[in-house]
């Protein structure tokens, strides 16, 4: 029997899959449980509208990452770091900091898992650093450390 999983399966298959699982099997515990529907044409068109929703809700979802990619190459965020006498930068510029300046600044919101940075940049200057917004979209944002004595 063609069943529609409502939910993950371990083992069985993943939510939204069509699957054959055995008569048994589908009216005495999928059924019950409300984990599966009977894949009939009534749920298999609700089922592929459903997809299609989905498919759309990511394109738009990417496109606007793109666009917020393409913001962001443009742009010099420049962030400001205490820096010592002989000019050792003391801490270091975090990803955290890097999402933080984004949104005070230019009103971007950018997740600080998003930034990839190894380690805190520790010296003044300009580096080029990735923010990976959406699964194939990765921005190339040029951060400009700027030393402050104080």
């Amino acid at each position: 029997m063609k069943v529609i999983l409502k939910a993950d399966i371990k083992g069985v298959g993943k939510k939204d899959e069509v699957i054959n699982a055995s008569d048994g099997y589908a009216r005495n515990f999928l059924f019950p449980k409300n984990l599966a529907v009977e894949a009939n044409a009534e749920n298999m068109s609700k089922l592929k509208a459903k997809q299609d929703s989905n498919a759309y809700k990511k394109s738009q979802e990417k496109e606007q990452a793109q666009e917020l990619a393409n913001k962001l190459s443009k742009i010099l965020l420049k962030v400001q770091v205490r820096v010592g006498e002989n000019g050792k930068v003391f801490g270091g510029v975090s990803s955290k900091e890097i999402a933080e300046n984004l949104k005070n600044t230019y009103n971007y919101i950018v997740d600080k898992k998003k930034v990839e940075l190894k380690e805190p940049i520790k010296e003044i200057g300009t580096r080029v650093v990735k923010i990976k917004l959406y699964e194939g979209v990765i921005a190339d944002l040029k951060v400009d450390v700027i030393g402050v004595s104080k």
